[in-house]
């Protein structure tokens, strides 16, 4: 049970490292620092954007349309950090009652 507990914290640490990096790519692409232009910048565009515009699409429907500002990603690092906090909550737990 905690090797499963484990695994699954360590593909909630990656899913926050795409959200970071996606988040950090838009910027630069907002703000002509690199161009979609290039072949290999697109690829990594779409690919983190098919990975996760299906997180963000039901957090987009319930939050208020702020224009430009997306606050998705936002809300879904906090409830990565929730639910991090709960799976080391339950791998203590686990450890501790020799499971």
């Amino acid at each position: 049970m905690t090797s499963i507990l484990e695994i699954l914290q360590f593909l909630l640490g990656l899913l926050w490292w795409v959200i970071i990096i996606q988040a950090v790519l838009s910027w630069l692409i907002a703000f002509n620092v690199i161009n979609t232009y290039n072949d290999f910048v697109r690829a990594i565009w779409n690919a983190l954007n098919v990975i996760t515009e299906p997180i963000y699409r039901p957090i987009r429907r319930i939050l208020p349309d702020f224009g430009a500002l997306d606050l998705s990603p936002l809300v879904v690092l906090i409830l990565i950090a929730v639910l991090d906090i709960i799976l080391r909550n339950q791998i203590a737990a686990s450890m501790s009652y020799g499971m």
